[in-house]
């Protein structure tokens, strides 16, 4: 709430007539559920690990950055696989509020899984006792005297020291954070015509960790694109014989590029104590506030509360009183443009603890991804 009321949007003034701002918030608990990677370490220093979530939103490079992080390697050198469900254990639904999480929990166990092997070939190597060589967190195995070899020299020499290095994992982690998101919203509305003119939105959510920063804002923005959609103009058309009128993409009213505006965000980063990396669901929550978020800004310009959405025009000049006995009739089909918006920009606050539970080595600050940076502004 405080970044809400710190936004360059909420302390901005909206003038004009008929258009008004609303504010709301959204909750959504999140999911944990069961998940499985496998690792397979290669001869050139990369690593295979392989998953059975689908990629629907980036979650190829968030594996693949916590798994990097953990190693103490590159991300370049992770090349993630999405095999069947025949090739990989057991994966829970691939879904916005639980895969970054869950099957990073798999990636992070499977990483580990990993450290433990390299450390006794290279002990093999030196000839050594195992308790003298110590896997660290910069990818680099160390041993008594200051010997020491990195990750990819390591694995160089796999085949000459028993063979190939597999790291695996099954999960179902429960300690699940919850998510939050604060939206708000100008629009402007024609009460001649009762269309809603979406103006300026700015999406703030707590994010937990954004291992990608760029994913975790796109998932936002197309939960928003989404709710604009519900709330305006998304419904369902049935004649007098109960069937759906407008049941192709010609005639279901998405929303088009005039439709949506820039779509500012603000992630608000506080670390989920319950990951090793601090990740929470971000998927899902952004279409929780829209459909209040834009129903409160109505009611601001106009006065009217819409009880029933989509606020289509004709819904809207209904409450006006401007439409007395109108009935609902099926619409004449439209030819639909594809969605698409621009990007103004991403603001990131970070709240960050001085540790994070879990996370590897006491008091760790990983390394491979954008955390405890500092609150920034990108612009396009």
């Amino acid at each position: 709430m405080q970044a809400i009321r710190d936004s360059e949007h909420y302390r901005s003034e909206l003038s004009g007539e008929h258009r008004g701002r609303g504010v709301a918030m959204g909750f959504w608990f999140n999911g944990g559920n069961e998940s499985s990677a496998y690792a397979n370490v290669n001869a050139d220093g990369t690593v295979s690990p392989v998953l059975g979530s689908v990629d629907i939103g980036g979650q190829r490079a968030s594996l693949a950055m916590q798994l990097a992080e953990t190693l103490g390697i590159e991300v370049a050198q992770v090349r993630p696989l999405v095999v069947d469900a025949d090739l990989v254990g057991f994966t829970a639904t691939t879904g916005g509020s639980r895969t970054t999480f869950a099957s990073g929990w798999a990636v992070y166990e499977a990483a580990h899984d990993i450290r433990r092997q390299p450390e006794e070939r290279a002990a093999q190597i030196w000839e050594v006792p195992r308790d003298q060589v110590q896997y660290g967190d910069d990818g680099v195995l160390r041993g008594a005297d200051g010997v020491q070899m990195t990750f990819r020299e390591l694995a160089a020499q796999l085949s000459g020291t028993g063979g190939m290095v597999q790291g695996r994992a099954d999960v179902k982690p429960t300690t699940v954070g919850p998510a939050f998101a604060g939206h708000i919203v100008d629009v402007e509305v024609d009460v001649d015509t009762g269309k809603v003119q979406v103006l300026r939105y700015t999406a703030v959510q707590d994010v937990g960790t954004a291992v990608h920063p760029d994913y975790a804002e796109g998932q936002i923005q197309g939960g928003v694109a989404q709710g604009i959609g519900m709330t305006l103009t998304e419904d369902y058309w049935f004649d007098e014989r109960g069937v759906m009128r407008n049941s192709s993409l010609l005639d279901y009213r998405m929303p088009t590029t005039p439709d949506v505006p820039t779509i500012d965000t603000v992630l608000v980063e506080v670390p989920n104590p319950g990951h090793p990396y601090g990740v929470r669901g971000v998927g899902e929550v952004p279409i929780v506030p829209p459909l209040a978020v834009i129903a409160n800004a109505i009611r601001d310009a106009t006065g009217v509360r819409m009880h029933r959405l989509p606020a289509t025009p004709g819904a809207i000049l209904r409450e006006l009183g401007k439409l007395e006995g109108w009935t609902r009739r099926a619409p004449s089909a439209a030819v639909r443009r594809a969605p698409a918006w621009r990007r103004r920009g991403t603001t990131r606050v970070v709240c960050r603890p001085a540790s994070i539970a879990g996370a590897p080595g006491e008091g760790a600050r990983p390394q491979g991804f954008a955390v405890g940076r500092r609150a920034e502004r990108r612009m396009d």
